[in-house]
């Protein structure tokens, strides 16, 4: 019978070292000996976005969701005003004023516009170039309706065509910076020479500006062109764009229902000829594809006869 008594009291012993044990582990988490942590989980909507601060061990949270906005709510909810790619970071303290620091990359709500410019957080703009590798969708075309590929060239263009086929590798070079706000940046490089239209140069300048006539079959040069300051440009999604061209009638066709870029005085990008609107056929965060007009008929001074369909790409 003593041996009975004695083997129920080792179990409630043991029963209660356990229960202690289980108890001191509660205690040590809630006194902080997990270390502090965070992490964010987010929903989307257009450009309202709930947030989440999952966090251990915090009693406060600082939210900076990146457009100058901030909250100290654990699980905040915030309106973002534009359309763009923002970066939210969240600061979860303990109560020894230790601190952890957690992001998250959102794109809200992105349309070609932010493509093209890089949102309202791009403080330095998009800058782009002609791309020298091309896709298999740039070509030479004639400006008719159906932007028809041009009889006799090597379309689609094969890689570094301009430089290694017509000798003007320079093309590539040119920069072209789009901002949120407007306003535009051209960077032709030292040697200062534009991607051109050979007839436009003549027209405009006698020949006295071409440095390199290397696409002269094809009605192409460069030449050298000193950009203006303080440039802006207009950009529409969806509209009827009307234009000069030989194969419209009484010398103007429409191409329906596209995207276009439009500049203020003589800036252009890509190519500089007597039509400095381009038509975006397509765009992505890393590539632009866009057609180009170029008038290179004596017969038909200023209107377009053709036009160059070409890729562009992000300068990282």
């Amino acid at each position: 019978m003593k041996r009975k008594y004695a083997k129920i009291f080792l179990g409630v012993l043991f029963s209660a070292s356990l229960l202690f044990a289980s108890c001191s582990s509660d205690d040590d988490a809630n006194t902080g000996n997990f270390p502090l942590s965070a992490d964010i989980f987010n929903s989307v909507k257009g450009k309202r976005v709930a947030f989440q601060g999952l966090t251990h061990n915090a009693i406060s949270w600082s939210w900076d969701f990146g457009d100058g906005s901030t909250s100290s709510e654990q699980n905040p909810v915030h309106t973002y005003t534009d359309p763009g790619y923002y970066t939210a970071v969240l600061t979860a303290t303990d109560a020894t004023g230790a601190s952890v620091y957690k992001e998250v990359k959102l794109a809200l709500d992105i349309t070609p516009y932010v493509l093209l410019t890089g949102g309202a957080t791009a403080a330095e703009g998009k800058t782009w170039r002609l791309a020298s590798s091309h896709s298999d969708k740039d070509y030479f075309a004639y400006s008719d309706a159906q932007l028809s590929p041009f009889e006799g060239a090597p379309n689609p263009l094969p890689a570094g065509i301009f430089g290694a086929g017509l000798g003007m590798p320079e093309v590539y070079d040119d920069e072209y910076t789009f901002y949120f706000d407007g306003s535009f940046t051209m960077d032709l490089k030292e040697d200062g020479a534009a991607f051109s239209g050979l007839l436009y140069q003549f027209v405009t300048s006698g020949g006295a500006n071409i440095l390199n006539d290397g696409g002269s079959d094809f009605g192409l040069c460069t030449a050298s062109f000193t950009p203006e300051s303080d440039l802006t440009f207009s950009y529409v999604e969806n509209e009827d764009f009307q234009m000069s061209s030989v194969f419209g009638e009484n010398g103007t066709l429409t191409y329906n229902d596209v995207s276009t870029i439009d500049f203020d005085g003589s800036a252009f990008v890509g190519f500089l000829d007597f039509e400095s609107k381009v038509i975006i056929q397509d765009i992505s965060d890393s590539s632009m594809r866009l057609v180009m007009f170029l008038a290179a008929s004596q017969d038909f001074i200023g209107v377009n006869t053709n036009a160059l369909v070409l890729t562009f790409e992000v300068v990282e």
